[in-house]
């Protein structure tokens, strides 16, 4: 259903976004916790049942694989029955998965229940993203964006070292029986505190919609795009969640304590980053510059940051690490322009069009630096081999640099999108037939409000 001026609800006030976007936050900061938590668990498990790196990498990236293949069938459940209840019955199911994860005993035991808990926070950020298209002005959804992403980032860094002490504690085990009460609480929050807003559901029918998302991933610009957003992000979602942590250890050489250290660090540049692009993006787009333009400013610096730490880090790995972290997100900032371009009627489906192709690729790149890994001998110590690290990273750093020119490539064609989405923004709205006589008349200015006439 396209919005115009007779069904765009008025706009909510602070308190009610606040009330309607923060249990969606708190939803994402599941996501993100749950998606790195295995980058510290990694040596429990691979001591406990002896998995070689291809096994740990296709065991943790199962969660991505779910993720990605329930992207589809989430955008259309998300435009045509809104976030709120889409989000709370998939927590729900995450914290089940998290449940199971914790009293599994074999790997393919731990991969199913790794693989409940990623299609249970499928809507992580998708719904997050949704209901801010549903409660937030357009100027100022870029920022909205980044702050419930940086309640992600606070999971990311309680992935970190705090996890690391709460499994020294308690065990990884109980640990993840402690993560399932809470998530549930998180999901009876969602279904109760998020208010109801009928005009943001979808009332075209499911063939429809089904064919709508078959029309996105056939448009010329979405394809011109989609590259330098789903390739870099998704390596970026790979190895921070997982490669980061066996790095530190096993090519750096830093104790178990240590890379939980580096990896807190790395979740409070991601934090950084997350607040900054936002922040950076709300000043760029009130001055008339591109996200599209924002977005590949933080890919150069995130490439670089990846050159640096293929280099050895130059003396400053953790450094280096953390620059990766604070950068390798900003794909996200480009996901208003996606739902700018579709419009409000599909800007479920065209974000998660562009999260399955993410994911898709954080499972193929998280799976593949694995099995890479195993193509050589072992280390000392019973650790994988530098090399086989610095092998699949550089391949990985090649496909980025390839998104990249393809984007190149394409910038006339996105310029000229751009444009058209402009001239679209600055035309003037419908004139409305004259109110009946019953009804007041518009004011002087010929200002329409969201409920009728202006009085």
């Amino acid at each position: 259903m396209n919005e115009t001026p007779e069904t765009r609800p008025a706009a909510p006030g602070l308190a009610l976004m606040v009330l309607a976007l923060l249990p969606f936050g708190l939803g994402y900061f599941f996501s993100y916790l749950y998606r790195a938590v295995n980058a510290v668990v990694a040596p429990d498990l691979v001591r406990d049942l002896g998995l070689t790196a291809s096994e740990l990498g296709l065991l943790t990236s199962a969660y991505l694989l779910a993720f990605a293949l329930f992207q589809l069938p989430l955008g259309i459940l998300l435009d045509r029955f809104g976030p709120r209840r889409v989000q709370a019955a998939l927590v729900a199911t995450g914290a089940a998965g998290a449940l199971l994860f914790a009293l599994a005993t074999s790997v393919p035991a731990l991969t199913v229940a790794r693989a409940i808990i990623g299609m249970g926070f499928a809507g992580g950020l998708m719904a997050a993203f949704k209901a801010v298209v549903i409660w937030v002005p357009e100027p100022r959804r870029a920022l909205a964006n980044a702050l419930v992403m940086s309640l992600g980032a606070v999971g990311v860094i309680l992935a970190s070292a705090p996890m690391e002490y709460a499994v020294g504690i308690v065990g990884w085990r109980q640990a993840f029986i402690y993560l399932a009460a809470a998530t549930l609480a998180v999901a009876l929050m969602i279904l109760v505190v998020v208010p109801e807003r009928p005009a943001a559901r979808s009332t075209a029918s499911l063939a429809s919609q089904i064919a709508d998302v078959g029309r996105i991933y056939r448009d010329p610009v979405f394809l011109a795009l989609v590259p330098v957003l789903a390739i870099p992000a998704g390596s970026h979602i790979a190895l921070q969640t997982l490669w980061a942590g066996p790095w530190f250890t096993d090519v750096e050489g830093l104790s178990r304590a240590a890379a939980a250290t580096g990896l807190f660090w790395m979740g409070v540049a991601f934090l950084v980053g997350v607040l900054m692009s936002g922040v950076v993006a709300d000043i760029l787009v009130r001055r008339g510059i591109s996200l599209l333009t924002a977005n590949i400013g933080f890919l150069a610096v995130f490439l670089a940051a990846q050159a640096v730490i293929l280099a050895g880090g130059l003396g400053h790995g953790v450094l280096a690490w953390s620059v990766f972290a604070m950068t390798g997100h900003t794909a996200v900032l480009a996901y208003p322009w996606i739902s700018s371009y579709f419009g409000p009627a599909l800007s479920g489906r065209s974000n998660t069009a562009i999260n399955l192709l993410m994911f898709g690729t954080a499972f193929l790149v998280q799976f593949a630096v694995g099995w890479i890994i195993d193509l050589f001998p072992a280390a000392s110590g019973g650790r994988y081999h530098p090399d086989g690290y610095r092998t699949a990273f550089g391949i990985v750093l090649g496909l980025e640099l390839a998104a990249l020119a393809w984007f190149a490539w394409n910038r006339r064609l996105l310029a000229d999108a751009e444009r058209a989405m402009q001239t679209k923004r600055a035309a003037p709205p419908p004139v409305r037939a004259p109110a009946p006589a019953a009804h007041p008349a518009p004011t002087a200015s010929g200002t329409m409000w969201a409920t009728g006439p202006a009085t």
